[in-house]
């Protein structure tokens, strides 16, 4: 043994004792990481596009460093995994299918593949070409073929057939024995085991079941397919013939995209992208239109040779997302599909741009379901606040559910233009957008005139009145006592709950002032014949009204009240002086001590 093996053993048994992953087996994983990188980046974008270049260039450099300190890269290979030394060195994301270096390996018949010092940036080259040129349909050759039709002699294999033979075709599974393989690769072992089958041929034409399990015991290299193995194949094959085209077809044109030369095949390319959106669109498949979209928007940065003429069949694809058959795919497709996948659809609509506000805002009024609604606004509040015409438009609408919706818009950006818009909503047919409007009007314009709040004061629904109500007693508005006489006058008024006028009385202190004073005097002194209890109710509560107003005028007819009212306004009289004085008291600052002297 040499004092380079023995110093690796030694350095390996101290590893192992210290329960730290062997760096040998930490170099094999790194170089088979970035092996399954970079054929999956060459099958992607094809061998000469930059990213695998850059890959491939990686992949060289961190192989020729494991070579030069280790002499060789070995590792075997089973239906799911690649191990070195008993050890996982790869395992695939999901078991199966082509994206499985280790299945793609273990299909195509290989279960040992071992790479020498000497490798060549070309031998790497092709290997990588042989592991994926099984795909192409035209060529029936496997891995195996095309690596002995080579003849590299930096890599060596071993492959399930071998192995059959070696074993004299019994079904188990071959494992090495860990007192002869300690550092010899299966192809070695095999060797000498041929050899030795060799030396013995003249003496003894078959070896006994014993001597063969001495040598090969039931393990990790398959090369027979037992009953559950078949079954676990089959499901596998189901489940690729199962699976969506979709994803290869995008990665296909992706790597034409990326290294394509041809004119007239980008021409080509650049129009069949165009039916890939529509396609994607009318499909729901919000998440891989978002990977497209992101695609043609780097491709100019991938490809800075692409022709003027390509580019601007590029912008076009990017500009005519908002077209009005895609609005109407998205529609057709969320209100027909149950509980549809909406994931990557906000990005979709934003990435339609500001032109496609108006489609947007048909989508909206279109769309049946509230969270589906919900996506379109909160986009139309990205892209339409400096485009706000198709809303104020919109707003005129009829339909309830869809004004309510730009109206949590408007209320967002707080802009003046759609003042007037709002403030004739408060006649809508719909009760819930009258109320909404005036609160949104509130935010729009929080103070001046407040005579079209009270037209609101005489609608149907009570919601809205409180609404309006309480907009005006915030004594942001101003309105003179004759616009509140025709209330007041009606015949109804005094039919309106208590709250109610209470509620009309703090408007009418809030607004006018006063002004209403005349009104409420004649309250406390007006002698009833009919509807003396509720006309009493209206004098207390103007007694309400006038301690919360403190005006002198107030107050003068406060006393008045206090003289000449009934028993109940004259307690409410009382009251409203004694909140007045408690008030005082409060706001009154108290003297220093300072100040207490004469």
């Amino acid at each position: 043994m040499s004092d380079l093996k023995a110093a690796q053993e030694m350095m390996a048994a101290a590893v192992a004792a210290k329960g730290i992953e062997d760096p040998e087996v930490a170099s094999v994983k790194r170089v088979l990481k970035l092996l399954d990188k970079t054929a999956k980046s060459n099958r992607t974008y094809g061998a000469t596009n930059p990213v695998a270049l850059k890959f491939s260039q990686q992949l060289f450099e961190e192989l020729s460093n494991h070579l030069a300190t280790y002499a060789k890269l070995t590792f075997l290979v089973t239906r799911s995994e690649l191990l070195c030394k008993d050890e996982v060195v790869y395992q695939a994301e999901k078991e199966g299918g082509s994206e499985n270096l280790a299945f793609k390996l273990y299909a195509d018949g290989i279960r040992e593949l071992v790479l020498h010092q000497g490798l060549t940036q070309e031998d790497l080259s092709f290997f990588l070409d042989a592991l994926w040129a099984s795909q192409d349909k035209e060529n029936d050759d496997d891995i195996v073929t095309r690596l002995w039709q080579k003849n590299l002699a930096a890599l060596t294999l071993v492959t399930a057939e071998e192995i059959a033979k070696a074993s004299g075709g019994s079904d188990a599974f071959l494992k090495l024995d860990p007192l002869t393989t300690s550092d010899s690769t299966l192809r070695e072992l095999l060797d000498q085991e041929r050899k030795k089958k060799n030396a013995q041929s003249g003496s003894s034409e078959t070896q006994t079941a014993a001597q063969q399990k001495a040598r090969f015991q039931s393990g990790l290299v398959g090369y027979e397919v037992t009953e559950d193995e078949l079954a676990a194949l089959a499901k596998e094959i189901e489940q690729e013939n199962q699976q969506d085209s979709t994803t290869y077809i995008l990665d296909v044109l992706t790597a034409i995209l990326a290294s394509e030369q041809s004119t007239a095949l980008l021409t080509k390319l650049f129009s069949l992208w165009g039916h890939v959106i529509t396609a994607l669109f009318q499909a729901g498949k919000w998440a891989v239109l978002e990977s497209v979209l992101s695609i043609l928007h780097e491709t100019e940065a991938v490809r800075p040779d692409i022709a003027e003429d390509h580019k601007q069949q590029l912008a076009t694809l990017l500009t005519s997302l908002g077209k009005p058959e895609h609005i109407k795919a998205i529609e057709s497709y969320l209100n027909r599909t149950p509980n549809p996948n909406t994931e990557g659809l906000s990005t979709v609509l934003l990435l339609m741009g500001q032109d496609a506000v108006s489609l947007l805002c048909s989508l909206l009024a279109n769309l049946e379901h509230a969270t589906h609604q919900a996506i379109v606004a909160e986009t139309l509040h990205a892209l339409a606040k400096d485009h706000p015409e198709p809303l104020i438009r919109g707003l005129t609408d009829r339909r309830p559910v869809y004004v309510r919706n730009l109206l949590g818009i408007v209320a967002k950006w707080n802009n003046p233009i759609f003042t007037e818009a709002v403030e004739k909503l408060v006649r809508h047919p719909d009760a819930q957008v009258r109320k909404e409007a005036i609160r949104v009007f509130g935010l729009l314009r929080p103070t001046g005139n407040g005579a079209r709040l009270i037209l609101c004061l005489s609608d149907t629904e009570d919601t809205v009145r409180i609404a309006a109500l309480k907009l005006l007693a915030t004594g942001q508005y101003t309105a003179p006592f004759p616009q509140w006489t025709p209330i007041l006058s009606d015949d109804t008024f005094l039919e309106r709950p208590l709250s109610e006028r209470r509620g009309l009385y703090q408007a009418i202190r809030a607004t006018c002032g006063d002004e209403a004073i005349p009104y409420w005097q004649g309250l406390f002194t007006e002698w009833a014949w009919t509807n003396r209890k509720k006309k009493e109710e209206c004098a207390v509560l103007a007694a309400e009204a006038l301690g919360k107003l403190a005006t002198p005028a107030a107050i003068a007819t406060l006393e008045l009240g206090k003289k000449k009212g009934s028993t109940a306004v004259r307690q409410a009289c009382t009251m409203a002086f004694s909140q007045l004085q408690k008030q005082s008291k409060t706001s009154t600052p108290q003297p220093t001590p300072y100040e207490d002297a004469p």
